[in-house]
């Protein structure tokens, strides 16, 4: 397995350009097509009853200003991706999350940015939506990040469609990585890894199996734990197995991991 295809969401926040680097240097790493995706909703006012001259003007210039935006992304993208061949760029005038949702279906991984910079609001994709709706596996990059080895990784596993999905779908990282924790985090409700430790040796991925106890902190914060211990820069995850309205009342380890994480995250969904 591998990624032929990397999408990434490029907005003009202080973090999209080491994104952008980011996911150039995954394409690189896995011979892939990389596609930069920008959108942005023109701000219209509402108009008085009735057409006045001021309204079309005022039309005119909200559109001119979404495309200089999205002229200044393009220039972003194309300075981070340098002179590689395999790269397209796709912008419209929209919502950034549906322009996303729409083209999603030409990568076999989106990157999207989690910042706390929200930049220019109507430019940016909010990573959590992205997760639950794109139908791919995201890669959550934050803030000052822009380089991805995976050369160790780490699984935060419970016996989930969800974290089954997120095994499958970082296959390609973890087939390269040197080594992959498979964390199962006995927070009263855990579920052993050996099968799925079984299922990646199976794949020929270096993986070992390992119980935490969360000992008073929470599931995102062991699993970032883990990840610092074992010099790893990839947590892989389900993604709001308990759903999101209840992780956003309760906590969750997605949400937690979003808010938080100082590393790269895939989540699947």
């Amino acid at each position: 397995m591998t990624y032929a295809s990397i999408m990434v969401a490029v907005d003009l926040t202080d973090g999209a350009r080491g994104r952008m680097r980011l996911a150039a240097h995954l394409a690189d790493d896995f011979h892939a097509c990389l596609t930069g995706v920008a959108a942005e909703q023109p701000a219209y006012a509402v108009p008085p009853a009735g057409p006045t001259p001021a309204s079309a003007y005022a039309l005119a210039a909200s559109n001119e200003i979404v495309l200089n935006d999205l002229r200044r992304a393009r220039e972003a993208f194309e300075a981070a991706v340098g002179g590689r061949s395999r790269v397209e760029w796709r912008s419209n005038l929209d919502f950034p999350l549906a322009f996303l949702i729409t083209h999603a279906a030409a990568a076999d991984l989106v990157v999207v940015g989690r910042g706390t910079d929200l930049g220019q609001a109507l430019f940016s994709v909010d990573p959590a939506d992205a997760v639950m709706r794109l139908g791919r596996p995201v890669l959550v990059v934050p803030p000052a990040v822009d380089h991805l080895d995976a050369k160790r990784v780490v699984v935060g596993w419970k016996n989930t469609c969800e974290a089954r999905r997120a095994v499958w779908d970082a296959m390609p990282f973890l087939k390269r990585a040197s080594e992959v924790l498979v964390v199962s985090v006995d927070d009263g409700a855990a579920s052993d890894g050996q099968d799925t430790l079984r299922l990646l040796q199976a794949h020929s991925v270096a993986a070992i199996c390992v119980r935490r106890n969360t000992l008073g902190a929470s599931v995102a914060d062991a699993l970032i734990e883990a990840a610092a211990e074992h010099g790893a820069d990839l947590i892989v995850t389900g993604a709001y197995s308990h759903g999101r309205l209840r992780e956003w009342v309760f906590g969750g380890v997605t949400r937690d991991l979003l808010a938080g994480a100082p590393i790269c995250c895939l989540m699947s969904h």
